[in-house]
Parts: C-alpha cells; sequence; structure tokens
C-alpha cells in the first residue's frame, strides 16, 4: 500500500477539519457495513481523527458541549476500563461512572450485575461500551447478551458510545467483530463510535482513527458536522494525511483488502491458538486442579488471569515472568516457545 502510495508523487497538503473523505468512508463501511443505512441515508456524521484515542477526545468533547440528557454529563464506564477513558473524559470536563462489568469470581462477565447497574443509572445516560475484545479483560458479552442489552439501553433512552480498536483482530473476523455496533444501530438506537486503526493494520505510530455519530437526519447530520468542525479546529486544525491514504488504499483495492482481511485473521488465529495452549499446559501438561476456561473464553490481545497480586510478584521473582499486578498478560507476548515455560510457571505460583 505505502508503495503504490508513493509512485503516485501525491502532494502534502492540508486535508480538511475532517480528515480524507474517502477514508471516512471507507472506515465507517468496515464499522457500520458496506450497506448500512445510516450511510446511505446520510445520517452518519464522521471526522478522521488522531488514532482511537482523538476519536474520544472529540466524542468527549462534544458530549460536555451539547449533550441535553437527563443522565446529564457523565458517562459510565465498565469496571475496568483501559485506563485511558477516565482521563480522556476527565480532560474534556466530563464527569465519568461505573457500571459493574467483570466478576473476579468467574474471570467472566457480571452479566447481571451489568444490567443492575444499566438499569439503576438515570434514563437518558451516556453508556460507554467496548465493542469487542474488551481492554483490559478480554470478556465480551455473547450476541444474545447484546441483544438483551440493546433492548434494556433502549427502553432507559440511554445513549451508547462505543470504542471500537480491535475491530478485526478479535474475532478474525472484522463482520463478527462489529456485531454489537450494527446491531445497536439496526435497532434504532443513535449511537456514538470511537475507531483505531493501530491495531488491526499495525499502524500504531500514524495516529489513524475515526469519530463517528448516527444522527436523525440529514439536516442533523449538517448541523452536527458543523460543530464537530468548531470542536476540531482549535485542537488540531486538520489530521495528517499518512495513515488515512495508508488505511484507504488498504480497504479500497480489493486484492489489498482481500490480503489484509487474511493478515489479520491469521493474527488473531494466532492470539486464539495461543490461548488454547496456554490453557492446555496448564490442565493437561501440569494437571492444574484451578479452572482455566476463561483463559479460552476471554478474547482478544489482553487476558485477566485471575491470579493475585502476590502471585504476579512470585512469578516476577521467581521465573522472571512479568505481568501487571492485577493479573492481566499480553496474549500477544505468547509465542511457541514460551507457552509452556509461562504455563509452569504460572501452575508454580497457584498450585
Amino acid at each position: 500500500a505505502e508503495a503504490a502510495i508513493t509512485k503516485k508523487n501525491l502532494d502534502k497538503e492540508y486535508l480538511g477539519i475532517t480528515g480524507l473523505p474517502e477514508y471516512n468512508r471507507l472506515a465507517a463501511e468496515l464499522a457500520y457495513g458496506a450497506d448500512s443505512e445510516v450511510i446511505k441515508a446520510g445520517r452518519l456524521v464522521s471526522a478522521q481523527s488522531l488514532s482511537g484515542t482523538g476519536a474520544l477526545r472529540i466524542g468527549a468533547e462534544f458530549l460536555g458541549r451539547f449533550y441535553q440528557g437527563k443522565g446529564g454529563k457523565k458517562v459510565y464506564l465498565p469496571t475496568p476500563s483501559w485506563g485511558n477513558h477516565a482521563n480522556i473524559f476527565r480532560d474534556a470536563k466530563v464527569e465519568s461512572g461505573t457500571y459493574r462489568y467483570f466478576d473476579k469470581k468467574t474471570n467472566g462477565l457480571d452479566f447481571e450485575g451489568m444490567k443492575e447497574d444499566l438499569n439503576n443509572l438515570p434514563d437518558e445516560s451516556v453508556i460507554f461500551l467496548h465493542a469487542c475484545a474488551h481492554n483490559p479483560t478480554g470478556v465480551d458479552p455473547s450476541p444474545a447478551q447484546w441483544e438483551e442489552l440493546g433492548k434494556l439501553i433502549k427502553a432507559k433512552g440511554h445513549l451508547p458510545f462505543f470504542d471500537m480498536a480491535y475491530q478485526g483482530f478479535a474475532s478474525g473476523d472484522p463482520t463478527k467483530d462489529a456485531f454489537a455496533l450494527r446491531h445497536f444501530v439496526a435497532t434504532g438506537h443513535s449511537v456514538m463510535l470511537a475507531q483505531s486503526f493501530a491495531k488491526n493494520l499495525g499502524l500504531y505510530g500514524e495516529r489513524v482513527g475515526l469519530f463517528s455519530v448516527v444522527v436523525a437526519d440529514k439536516d442533523e447530520a449538517k448541523r452536527v458536522e458543523s460543530q464537530v468542525k468548531i470542536l476540531i479546529r482549535p485542537m488540531y486544525s486538520n489530521p495528517p494525511i499518512s495513515g488515512a491514504r495508508i488505511v484507504t488504499t488498504v480497504l479500497g483495492d480489493p486484492a489489498l483488502r482481500a490480503k489484509w482481511e487474511e493478515e489479520v485473521k491469521f493474527m488473531a488465529d494466532r492470539i486464539i491458538s495461543m490461548r488454547a495452549q496456554l490453557r492446555g499446559h496448564l490442565e493437561n501438561t501440569y494437571k492444574s486442579k484451578k479452572n482455566w476456561e476463561h483463559i479460552t473464553s476471554q478474547i482478544g490481545m489482553f487476558c485477566y488471569t485471575g491470579l493475585s497480586a502476590d502471585q504476579v510478584d512470585r512469578l516476577k521473582n521467581e521465573f522472571s515472568v512479568y505481568l501487571t499486578r492485577d493479573g492481566r498478560i499480553s496474549i500477544a507476548g505468547i509465542t511457541t516457545g514460551n507457552v509452556q515455560y509461562l504455563a509452569e510457571s504460572i501452575h508454580e505460583v497457584t498450585k
């Protein structure tokens, strides 16, 4: 893709405030679907952003300035969430609260607690949701649970704000990973979305993402886009061009897109394989008596192992295995060469 771009000898002129139009279209279609009704009807406002963090900041600033829901200018995050989420909203002068999400007893989803909390929040609250591959736990609702959550959130009049940083990188299928977002939109929710191409295209340093919001009609879209531009202008004027051109080239060229889909599936499958091997060694090689089912039921780059802080310290001090003290490991860092040693080390500190 970069070689093809270089051959075109393109200029380096400024982009418009909301970025490269073709990039915005292709990125939105990847998230919402090429046949999305909201795109066809002109009901989607989008702006190229400085990766996912920048998209989140645009959304936070937008909420802080314009949201008039009964729940107030406050966003509710899952417990836990990515460490930077609360910081982003705080710096945009938007208060944050929490709702139950991860169950430490099962290392899975506290679905009943989540529903109870969302139902008890003030009507028309802003609910922050990880679209797939929840960071940092790797715990996602099932499709049936997403459908139930959609009904609850709609009944309460809540505004869903999705963060989708791992589309394609969770299951290996970008369409499957977009299920929650597309289901909510198809069932009549107005949503906000932050996208990133750091992980699924490996464009960490290019800082390329997309902020988008579903609105009622074309007239509202014009008004919202105008206000989004007013927000962006004093923050960074306009986004960089290089990363957007790369994404546009990959998603817009059938051969390159097919190659990308093949490669992102390969990476997702490798992570899934490492999860299976780690669990397999714990249960079969070392005959661990603990339940390690959560290693394979969780998804994406990260895993909440259920290890205590003391056990993490033992891994570091006795086995030179390093992970965060909440027990989170990066599955992407596991290889066929170290997975058995990791399993043995975990077994030794948990037996």
